[in-house]
């Protein structure tokens, strides 16, 4: 089983990037700005109901140009915003403690007494490259080591939320009433509910791909800015080859999504729905699952 960094960070609203928001630095190798024909969006619709589908990346470097034409009109002529999680939540307080609360190991464990004497060594090695002592996550889960970790290569080399799809969407949107696919607690037991082997496989893999973190997210970015969904999918998807992983992260919630905006379409109006690009990409996307129930889905950028 492997799940990079990149791969996690393709699939949940925002979270993998939230555990280390102090941890920026100057950026110091930025990929180059890209100039896309424009990332995909897709439309499903009915007679008075209209809902657009697009696929974010919640980290972005500051120079990726990527709203115009459809996207923009899309989100213009929309009367409500659809994210993964609620808004402006992630940073509030009450969610800090709770991301926190989630990461703490029961007192008296160590993380690297957790790990296997090879593993412990991969991972000893990456916390020294990354600069950081050798006891700075003992205290925490391997999940929350693993995306803190992982994070800062992006950080430093010029990726923000900030400069994110989801941000840019939000300041947009402007008064535009939002709902949400998923509350933060159940994108949290989405890490913290995963198996322990599971949880250091995961660390230990980034560990070892630490590296190649920013190469690899600036390849998924450049699939996703052309609009490129299957060289997408097969960028994410050949990283994520467990199956029941695969269903707890991807596919189930495509699934919970797809019959989202079929209920939806019961209601008048349009909708902007946002959520991961990995989440509309490849085979058991939520187009595809929303096709299966007999929906016409249209690919309109």
């Amino acid at each position: 089983m492997k799940l990079s960094f990149r791969k996690l960070a393709a699939l949940l609203g925002g979270l993998s990037l939230t555990a280390c928001a102090a941890a920026r630095s100057e950026p110091v190798s930025a990929p180059a700005a890209v100039a896309p024909s424009g990332p995909a969006l897709w439309k499903v619709a009915d007679a008075d109901t209209t809902i657009y589908l697009f696929g974010t990346v919640h980290a972005l470097p500051s120079d990726v140009e990527w709203y115009r034409g459809a996207v923009a009109e899309a989100l213009a002529a929309a009367q409500v915003l659809v994210t993964e999680i609620p808004s402006g939540e992630l940073t509030t307080p009450a969610v800090q403690r709770a991301f926190l609360a989630k990461a703490m190991l029961p007192a008296g464990q160590s993380l690297r007494d957790l790990l296997s004497a090879g593993q412990r060594a991969t991972y000893e090695a990456a916390l020294t490259k990354a600069g950081l002592p050798l006891a700075a996550f003992d205290k925490v889960e391997p999940w929350f080591a693993a995306i803190t970790l992982g994070a800062l290569p992006l950080l430093k080399g010029g990726y923000s939320k900030e400069a994110g799809v989801e941000s840019a969407i939000e300041s947009r949107a402007g008064a535009k009433p939002r709902a949400a696919l998923e509350t933060i607690d159940s994108q949290l037991r989405l890490f913290d509910e995963m198996p322990m082997a599971v949880q250091t496989a995961y660390l230990v893999g980034v560990a070892e791909q630490l590296d190649s973190v920013v190469p690899s997210m600036n390849g998924m970015v450049a699939a996703w800015a052309r609009g490129d969904a299957e060289g997408l999918a097969r960028l994410l998807n050949e990283e994520l080859d467990d199956p029941a992983l695969a269903e707890r992260l991807l596919y189930a919630r495509n699934r919970d999504w797809a019959r989202w905006v079929a209920r939806r379409l019961a209601e008048p109006g349009t909708v902007f729905v946002a959520v991961g690009a990995g989440h509309l990409a490849g085979a058991n996307s939520v187009q595809d699952y929303l096709t299966r129930s007999g929906a016409t889905v249209v690919r309109i950028q």
